[in-house]
């Protein structure tokens, strides 16, 4: 099954287990998301992603540079382990770790969660690649990727029972918006897929052709 089945299958269960005036919300939140184009204005293919420094799950400090000197990187962000989409999809692209690995390229997976927090998702799903912190959502404010909760999906989001300040080490309640990137050793963006929606996320396929067809690898 597809990662894109996958969380088809996902999101028709949560609609008939959320209540109704939760969904209501939710949906209100994405409109709003929607109407203020958060991601329109994002950085994209031919631009140089940000150097950004990241955390690695003990704590160390691990600049993008760094990550490039070994070959190109294939980025996800994530929201966070508490997110069962992108849990899916942490997944999905560990499946296909070898293969990416294989064509001289790394995988990183990075969130604004703390990296206690990052180290708990990894070991949850099983995750070999390096999952990294974003402190603040630097990184994702810099590609223009990152939103403000509304107040009321706030309170829906303490309800149940993420407290994303907390998660974060962020006074704010901010998120990315899912974004996959392909970063060339040059540092400049060869393939970027971004979704406002967040039952919406790159196909490994997709990302792992981009490598090919981009010529950044044999």
């Amino acid at each position: 099954m597809s990662l894109r089945e996958q969380l088809e299958a996902m999101s028709a269960g949560s609609a008939k287990r959320i209540p109704e005036e939760a969904l209501a919300v939710m949906h209100k939140a994405a409109e709003e998301l929607d109407g203020q184009g958060i991601g329109d204005n994002a950085l994209s293919v031919g631009d140089r992603f940000p150097e950004v420094e990241l955390q690695k799950s003990d704590g160390a400090v691990v600049t993008f540079s760094s990550l490039l000197g070994h070959g190109p990187v294939l980025v996800n962000f994530y929201r966070g382990g508490w997110c069962p989409y992108c849990n899916l999809e942490l997944k999905a692209y560990q499946g296909e770790l070898e293969t990416i690995r294989s064509l001289g390229a790394e995988l990183v997976a990075i969130s604004p969660e703390t990296p206690d927090r990052a180290e708990a998702t990894a070991a949850k799903n099983e995750i070999s690649y390096p999952v990294l912190t974003d402190p603040q959502n630097r990184l994702a404010e810099a590609l223009g990727i990152v939103f403000t909760l509304p107040p009321e999906l706030e309170k829906l989001y303490e309800m149940f029972g993420n407290n994303l300040p907390d998660a974060h080490d962020e006074a704010g309640w901010r998120l990315p918006i899912p974004a996959t990137y392909v970063v060339g050793e040059d540092g400049l963006i060869v393939y970027a897929h971004i979704a406002r929606d967040y039952r919406t996320r790159a196909e490994p396929d997709e990302a792992i052709a981009a490598l090919k067809t981009a010529g950044i690898v044999t």
